[in-house]
């Protein structure tokens, strides 16, 4: 798998490579750039098995520092924002540093978030180690840190300079992580492209060279939507097909101090808004059934007995695709087709999640 395409054709447009064995292309970037000092964002689990192989193979005359965080989404707020600021500055970062974001989601998002901002901008590039990261959060120029325990509330659309990605940094990833990620490509069939959502459901043991041959796909989704609205004015709230419930589930359960990964979440998410779908008249309820049975065949039950209607419509409220205190919803019309700014009715909302709480009895 080898190609490279451009995300947005403006005057900065983002290029994702796959990267060869030898990393070849990321060394031909940063020889024909004139950085002055190479900043290299990881976590604990990114530094121990990701690093070595991208240490090996950078071939760069310029000194380097390494910034290490530690792993877990608890980790992407302010505190950290602020504590990476503080040291680019005390080691004499100027604007013609570079930052390599070398990890998942949530090292892509902050330190995208961090580079975006210090000094007003300084320029990164994104190698992303994780499923979700190569097919969804890496891409797209999306920034950003949570405030409290709302996902995502600040950040900024900043394209990283390059996308590096070696897919071969899955084989580090626990089982979990790996089915993490493949939530976003089932979402991504769901909301664009049939064939590629009944692809992944074919799929009968989620392992990597299963899901590799997929990836493309997926990456050319996200380019797609992003190309035609970059800033989210419209079409790129389809996207968030399965997130505001699950990111407020995610935020609930980060506020508990029992954090689930942001894929789980997902999954659950896509399960309930699919159902709300149904009851909203937007598909057959053949469809809902299909799909949240395939759903099923992944993904465990997420338990959310301890969270009551009350606590997750206070975190619907606050999703940032909302206008007017109306909660906005991206829901599916068919598979492969989403509509966004959704309005649906409370009754129908409340439906939906006990629906999903009386799975664990069925």
């Amino acid at each position: 798998m080898s190609y490279s395409f451009i995300i947005n054709p403006t005057e900065n447009p983002e290029m994702i490579t796959i990267l060869n064995d030898n990393f070849s292309q990321l060394n031909e970037f940063l020889h024909e750039k004139s950085f002055s000092k190479i900043f290299i964002l990881v976590d604990e689990n990114t530094h121990e098995y990701c690093l070595p192989v991208l240490l090996g193979n950078m071939e760069t005359d310029l000194g380097f520092e390494i910034l290490e965080i530690e792993a877990g989404e608890e980790m992407k707020n302010i505190q950290t924002a602020n504590q990476l600021w503080e040291i680019l500055t005390e080691m004499q970062a100027d604007r013609k540093a570079l930052v390599i974001n070398l990890g998942g989601g949530v090292i892509t998002d902050m330190g995208g978030f961090v580079a975006a901002t210090y000094k007003r901008g300084i320029q990164f590039i994104n190698i992303p180690t994780t499923l979700l990261s190569m097919c969804d959060a890496s891409i797209g120029g999306k920034t950003g840190i949570d405030l409290m325990h709302y996902k995502n509330m600040v950040g900024t659309f900043t394209f990283p300079e390059r996308i590096f990605v070696y897919p071969k940094f899955l084989e580090t990833l626990p089982f979990k992580e790996l089915r993490s990620g493949f939530a976003e490509m089932l979402k991504h069939g769901l909301i664009a492209d049939r064939i590629h959502w009944e692809n992944l459901t074919r799929i009968s043991k989620l392992d990597i060279e299963g899901i590799i041959p997929h990836i493309e796909t997926s990456m050319d989704i996200k380019d797609d939507v992003v190309k035609k609205d970059f800033q989210e004015k419209n079409v790129r709230k389809t996207l968030n097909f399965g997130h505001t419930i699950g990111h407020a589930v995610e935020s609930l359960c980060l506020q508990q101090g029992n954090p689930v990964l942001h894929g789980e979440a997902v999954a659950m998410g896509i399960i309930a808004e699919t159902y709300l779908a149904y009851l909203e008249g937007l598909i057959s309820e053949e469809d809902s059934t299909a799909i949240i049975e395939s759903i099923q065949k992944y993904y465990p039950y997420l338990d959310i007995s301890d969270f009551n209607d009350e606590g997750i419509f206070d975190l619907l409220l606050n999703d940032k695709k909302n206008a007017d205190r109306h909660i906005n919803f991206s829901l599916i019309s068919g598979i492969g087709t989403c509509v966004f700014d959704h309005q649906c009715s409370q009754e129908n909302i409340k439906k939906a999640l006990d629906f999903y709480r009386e799975l664990n009895n069925a």
